[in-house]
């Protein structure tokens, strides 16, 4: 499927016009940075807990939350279609809008790392985690944008989202014990846990792919869903 730079470009500028007039939204962009201010202070033995809490929390308000709304106004708006109806690609469309998101998110979470002073084992692998995590967490803002009918459908439909996503690391914690739930451990928001947790100094490489894999099959598959999801409701409605 072709790509066009062109049209995306013209669908990211268009949403930073409509995100910058729209201040409940754009508020969202100050929780991470809040956030990041309270927990500065933590032990530096917390302070891979504290940056997990600031990173996943944020994934959900914020990048799922900007995402979920700009779909879900396209649609209240009776726009989403029209953009089918132009030259743009659905690639095209799903890319454009999903760039200011990625931008904002990378921008403000990158922010919020250096407030509370984080350093990881890998800069590298922690940046690939924040690129598939921040991908992943648009794919499923668009999966919730796309059954939205208004911005308040969108605003409820991600609480499903934070209270699996954001607590998954913490129930797979408190219920290790039970084999059922174990599964919780594999939830991409567990593994981006596990992977900021890995010490600086006498770890293996080996701990460091793992969740990087494990974060990546989820950003693969949410995708494709998300692609497909896309297709089905501009054709159902």
């Amino acid at each position: 499927m072709s790509i066009s730079l062109k049209r995306a470009r013209a669908i990211f500028v268009k949403d930073y016009k409509e995100f910058s007039r729209n201040y409940a939204i754009s508020i969202m962009l100050l929780f991470p940075i809040f956030f990041a201010l309270i927990l500065r202070s933590a032990p530096p033995s917390l302070l891979p807990g504290a940056i997990g809490i600031v990173l996943n929390t944020s994934f959900v308000i914020l990048t799922c939350f900007a995402q979920a709304c700009l779909i879900a106004e396209e649609k209240e708006r009776n726009t989403l279609r029209s953009l089918m109806m132009t030259p743009a690609t659905t690639m095209d469309v799903i890319i454009g809008k999903s760039s200011l998101v990625f931008v904002m998110s990378a921008v403000v979470l990158a922010i919020a790392t250096f407030i509370l002073g984080f350093e990881p084992a890998s800069i590298w692998a922690f940046v690939a985690a924040m690129i598939l995590s921040i991908i992943l967490y648009t794919a499923v803002g668009t999966i919730c944008g796309l059954f939205s009918k208004t911005l308040l459908d969108a605003s409820l439909s991600i609480i499903p989202v934070a209270i699996v996503f954001t607590s998954a690391p913490y129930g797979a914690f408190l219920v290790r014990d039970y084999p059922l739930f174990k599964v919780l451990d594999y939830m991409p928001s567990s593994q981006l846990v596990h992977l900021l947790g890995i010490s600086n100094s006498g770890f293996a490489t080996g701990e460091l792919i793992k969740p990087l894999l494990i974060i990546l099959a989820w950003t693969v598959v949410l995708t494709i869903v998300s692609v497909v999801l896309y297709k089905r409701r501009l054709k159902d409605e």
